[in-house]
């Protein structure tokens, strides 16, 4: 199972970008994609996160401004970031809690993508 994320890439704040990831290989079910970032010299935190249900979970800082959305059937999950501050410059990563078989489910991590917003 591998994860392809894109559509990082520099802004000015204020603008928008939009993140994709796409999960391939043998894959039975994909009950969490999600995304989330890492600052210089800190930990990997949450951004947002959407259930396979519709559930979704977001950080605060970015509710209101940033949607998180997936199309199941191409195993893809979005992060349509608005409103971009130059404190979301980070490494962006995409996550998936993914099932290869029915019993069994485990992290995957993509390679992450960098968002860099200027004032």
């Amino acid at each position: 199972v591998q994860l392809q994320a894109s559509g990082g890439g520099s802004v000015q704040a204020g603008e928008s970008l939009r993140l994709s990831c796409t999960a391939s290989g043998y894959i039975f079910r994909i009950p969490t994609m999600g995304w989330y970032r890492r600052f210089p010299g800190k930990e990997r935190e949450l951004v947002a996160t959407l259930g396979d249900d519709g559930s979704a979970n977001y950080q605060d800082s970015v509710k209101g401004r940033f949607t998180i959305s997936r199309d199941n059937a191409k195993k893809t999950v979005y992060l349509q970031m608005n409103s971009l501050e130059p404190e979301d410059s980070a490494v962006y990563f995409c996550y998936g809690a993914i099932r290869p078989s029915p019993n069994y489910e485990y992290d995957y991590w993509g390679r992450g993508t960098q968002v860099t917003v200027s004032s």
